[in-house]
């Protein structure tokens, strides 16, 4: 390859990795919005999934009322928010209506950079089919959505069931991950990488346990079960096998269902990740180049987000319905940290994946 076909593909890698980037934030804005939907209790203000109509909120009273007349027939208004009035029903519909508006215009902003990108010839061959797959990843992830909404419109459902709560919000981190493999395979040179199988599997290992924390902490969520333990270090007087741990009816079912070991299961998980991370990052500061001077990021984020933890727990006590405050800004950031920190692990995955160099004779 010539110098100056070297410095066109470099050029066209750069414009990819941005248009990767800004894919990159506005999903880490999707799923803050989702955070947001979740606690002002939004996510079941629209009870219908139209793709295209459903762009655009109602456009005028009458509008509004059959909306909100829909609303009315769901579990959670008639068991919940029966005080409700529209002024109420347009608070929690805008903030559904934006997480899927935001939705669809990343629908936008991924299928146009792609579409021109491939017009211009500026992919790389060995990134296309990963891209396409990564699209039909993003539609599935809005079923997925539809799926999760629809189950708390039956029943006696006032909220979404947890389970596909975390389903919907995993499947969204993976989706973030897989973006940004991309936008570091555009932005890293191989040779800022390194060739370390043990430092590589570590990092798998952590990004496996910390998939499972970030399940649980959408469990935590989806029971609101900050609340059913809002005491720290201990959980309700007890540091080992507090009240309600397993309950003999539940069997397996506890692990998912059951508030005290939602709970219990994501402190344990917790204390586990910032031992594994703290020593990953002092073995990956013994190493060179740009693997040590980023190895001090996801020390700093697990121990932010231990400690953000901790304070949305305790908090926990001060909820009041229908209102935004410190509990609600606390939860918030904790799920902004979790994501940094999955991202951070991933990069550190990435950098320690370097291709290994033949021995010289």
């Amino acid at each position: 390859m010539s110098v100056l076909e070297q410095e066109l593909q470099h050029n066209n890698n750069k414009a990819v990795y941005r248009w990767l980037m800004i894919g990159l934030g506005m999903t880490i804005i999707q799923i803050a919005l989702g955070g947001i939907t979740r606690l002002t209790g939004s996510g079941l203000s629209i009870t219908e999934w139209d793709v295209v109509t459903g762009a655009l909120p109602p456009l005028n009273e009458a509008a509004w009322l059959q909306e909100f007349d829909k609303y009315k027939a769901t579990p959670q208004f008639r068991l919940l928010n029966t005080d409700f009035d529209v002024s109420d029903f347009k608070f929690i519909f805008f903030w559904e209506w934006f997480h899927r508006l935001w939705a669809r215009l990343i629908g936008v902003v991924f299928a146009a950079g792609f579409v021109y990108f491939l017009v211009k010839k500026q992919f790389e061959k060995n990134i296309i089919r990963p891209l396409v797959i990564l699209f039909v990843l993003g539609a599935l992830q809005g079923l997925v959505g539809w799926i999760m909404v629809a189950s708390g419109l039956e029943g006696d459902a006032v909220y979404v069931k947890p389970t596909r709560l975390a389903l919907h919000f995993i499947f969204a981190l993976g989706l973030l991950s897989y973006v940004y493999w991309f936008a570091l395979q555009l932005s890293v040179e191989e040779k800022h990488r390194t060739n370390c199988r043990a430092l590589q599997k570590a990092a798998l290992y952590i990004i496996a346990v910390l998939t499972l924390q970030l399940i649980y902490g959408a469990l935590m969520a989806g029971h609101k079960a900050a609340t059913a333990a809002a005491t720290w270090p201990d959980i309700n007087g007890y540091l080992v096998q507090p009240p309600g741990l397993y309950k003999a009816d539940h069997g397996w079912l506890n692990f998912i269902d059951n508030k005290i070991m939602v709970h219990f299961v994501h402190r344990g998980l917790a204390y586990l990740l910032f031992i594994l991370i703290v020593w990953f990052g002092w073995k990956a500061s013994r190493q060179y180049g740009l693997l040590r001077r980023q190895s001090w990021w996801p020390m700093v984020l697990v121990l932010v987000q231990v400690l953000l933890g901790i304070f949305t727990v305790l908090s926990s006590k001060g909820i009041v319905p229908n209102s935004w405050g410190t509990f609600e800004w606390l939860a918030q950031l904790h799920q902004l940290t979790g994501m940094l920190l999955l991202l951070a692990m991933v990069r550190m995955l990435y950098l320690t994946s370097g291709i290994r160099k033949a021995a010289h004779a």
